[in-house]
């Protein structure tokens, strides 16, 4: 049986957690950033977890992770 091919796109926009999750980055922090507030911007920074609704199609494209 051959082996899947995880998306790329996707390896590099996702991470898997520990407890079996996904996380990510925020958007917003790539251009036009002299208009957003330094407090926006820093809360920005930190990742957040994938929804539970969407897991199971990040699972699906990342298979070996």
């Amino acid at each position: 049986m051959p082996k899947i091919k995880s998306n790329s796109g996707a390896a590099k926009r996702f991470a898997r957690t520990a407890s079996g999750g996904f996380k990510r980055n925020q958007s917003h922090r790539r251009h036009i950033l002299t208009k957003k507030s330094t407090k926006r911007k820093r809360q920005l920074r930190s990742a957040s977890m994938i929804n539970e609704a969407d897991t199971r199609s990040i699972r699906r494209m990342l298979p070996y992770t």
